[in-house]
């Protein structure tokens, strides 16, 4: 597992604030789980820490099949935030 999200501050201890748990590299879900924590990430204001957590940067190609199914997911759910961070993400 990495350790997404997790920030050090000065002190050197975690910023428990938005902890995701990514799979290994080599997972076959790893493309999917990243273009969840991108996402997660841009909602939580820390786009950034996503995209180095991920190795992906925000608009990565790659992604966009797993995007178009959580932008439906995000409509069928009515999770109007994530529905916009979707489009924004494809368009």
């Amino acid at each position: 597992m990495s350790r997404a999200f997790v920030n050090e501050d000065a002190s050197g201890k975690p910023n428990p604030r938005s902890p995701v748990a990514l799979p290994a590299r080599d997972d076959p879900g790893y493309d999917a789980a990243a273009a969840e924590a991108l996402l997660e990430g841009a909602r939580a204001g820390d786009t950034g820490n996503a995209e180095e957590a991920t190795g992906y940067y925000w608009g990565e190609r790659r992604l966009r099949p797993h995007v178009e199914q959580i932008l439906a997911r995000a409509r069928a759910d009515r999770d109007e935030r994530l529905e916009q961070l979707a489009e924004r993400y494809l368009g």
